[in-house]
Parts: C-alpha cells; sequence; structure tokens
C-alpha cells in the first residue's frame, strides 16, 4: 500500500508539472499587499502531506453552501454559480442550503471606524453558527453572507476565512462588487469561495506562485490572482478529491464556458491538454 501511494503522489506530481508555464512566480509585494504586512513560508505538495491535512472521507464527502442572510436575485445565482464551481474546482458533490438569518449583537457585531459600516465577527459565524450545525456526511460547510466581515480588532476586514480544523468557513459578498462589472464580481466570489475551502481542507496560503490560494489584501490583489490553484496546489486538490488533473481541468473549463468566461475556459483547455501529453 505504501509502495501504491508513492507511486500514485510520483505520477501526480509528474503530471502537474506540466502546468508550470501557465503561472507566474510570486514577485515581491506591494506596500498594501498581504506579503508586505504577513511572514509566511507556503506549503509545498509534500509539506501538505506531512502535515494530515484534514480531507475527505468516505463519510464525509460532500460540501454543503449555506446563504446566511436575506440575497436579492443577482447575489441568488451568484450562489448557485459558486455552487456549481466548487463542485467542479474539487470534484466533490455540493449541496446548497435553505437560506439562515444571521442575527448578533454585541460583542460579535461593530461599526467599522473607517467606513462606519457594521461589520461582523467571523469567529461568531463559524464556532456559534456553523460548528452546531456541521452536517456528519460533510466534508466542509461554507457559508455566504452580504455582512461586511472582521476577524479580530487588528484587522480592518477580511473577504472571508475559513477553518483549517474544524471544516467551516464563511465568506463576504459585501465588498466583491466594488467597482466592477458582473463578471468580475463572478469571478472575485470565485476566488474567495475556491480559496476559503481550501483552508477547511489544510491549505495553508501559497506564497512561491500567483495563485488562488495566496493570500489577498485587497481587491487589487484578488484581481490580480487566477481562478485556478497553481502546480503545488492543484496537486493537493487532486490528491484530496482522489480526481485527474486532465479530469478536473475538463470539468473547469466546461464550467468557465457555460458561464461565460472564455478566456479563462480556453486556458484551462490547454491545461487538459498539457497534463495527457
Amino acid at each position: 500500500a505504501a509502495r501504491e501511494a508513492k507511486k500514485e503522489i510520483k505520477e501526480l506530481r509528474d503530471s502537474i508539472k506540466k502546468v508550470e508555464p501557465f503561472f507566474k512566480a510570486m514577485g515581491k509585494p506591494a506596500a498594501n499587499d498581504w506579503l508586505a504586512s504577513h511572514t509566511e513560508a507556503g506549503q509545498t505538495f509534500e509539506e501538505y502531506l506531512d502535515a494530515d491535512p484534514t480531507k475527505p472521507t468516505k463519510e464525509r464527502q460532500k460540501i454543503y453552501v449555506l446563504p446566511l442572510g436575506t440575497f436579492n436575485a443577482k447575489q441568488q445565482k451568484l450562489i448557485a454559480q459558486t455552487t456549481e464551481y466548487l463542485a467542479a474546482f474539487y470534484d466533490l458533490p455540493v449541496e446548497q442550503l435553505p437560506s439562515r438569518p444571521l442575527i448578533t449583537s454585541h460583542p460579535n457585531i461593530r461599526q467599522n471606524r473607517l467606513t462606519q459600516t457594521r461589520q461582523i465577527k467571523t469567529g461568531y459565524i463559524l464556532n456559534e453558527v456553523l460548528m452546531p450545525i456541521l452536517p456528519k456526511d460533510a466534508a466542509a460547510l461554507i457559508a455566504f453572507t452580504i455582512d461586511d466581515l472582521y476577524p479580530d480588532e487588528s484587522m480592518n476586514y477580511v473577504f472571508g476565512q475559513g477553518s483549517l480544523e474544524n471544516r467551516v468557513g464563511v465568506w463576504s459578498l459585501f465588498r466583491l462588487d466594488d467597482h466592477t462589472d458582473e463578471r468580475g464580481f463572478l469571478l472575485r466570489t470565485l476566488k474567495i469561495a475556491a480559496h476559503e475551502t481550501g483552508h477547511m481542507f489544510s491549505m495553508k496560503h501559497c506564497t512561491k506562485y500567483e495563485c488562488l490560494m495566496s493570500g489577498t489584501n485587497h481587491l487589487g490583489e484578488t484581481d490580480s490572482r487566477p481562478i485556478d490553484a497553481c502546480p503545488e496546489c492543484s496537486a493537493k486538490i487532486c490528491w484530496l478529491s482522489d480526481t485527474k488533473p486532465a479530469e478536473r481541468y475538463t470539468r473547469l473549463a466546461e464550467f468557465c464556458r457555460k458561464n461565460g468566461l472564455m478566456k479563462e475556459a480556453e486556458e484551462f483547455s490547454r491545461k487538459a491538454a498539457a497534463v495527457k501529453i
């Protein structure tokens, strides 16, 4: 069994290496970028395997998506698209749950001192809203909210937050439609959702490549990232979901074509072709 596992990992590593030309190496961060204020070592595929990561099991195969609050028609469509993207991205069944209200009070809400907007603490949502309702067959439970989020008093806001251990996460649509069109809103939401789900499968921030799993501090940085994981992180995804790289890239290309993301569809198709060689 150990020999078979080593063989599988080697084959996966060899296959994923073929998509390296599609990704940019991480450069020096600008003043306001994530890595300018956060020191992170990154995480190779081998380091991920050695860390005994949280992954889907025979009993826990499904990703659940939970809308928290009231969403308009545009936002509801976005959640449905993201649910479909997560299924293609992680090759796992994904189920959207009925919407629930999100009600809280002090000390789990605050007024942002700069924007004066109401914000909800992510820890409250993760620990007091999501953990008690985590389904037994859940590989992950991810919540959407239209409320602005913050993790603690040291940070102005976060787009989302996922637990590396407890299989729960949350992300917000609040800031994602700022100064963009419908396509940009969709791309930002797909990136944040897939990123936070990666954390729930114990994937750390990527520092080797410009990658969907790289940390972002602002929307400009989010916009600069691809909607796919780099070779190191794609290897983790294929391993945790037991899927083949070519099959995964083909599914993602189909999703992008269906949703009008033609540039992204073409790149996923080229990646699928590259790993088949």
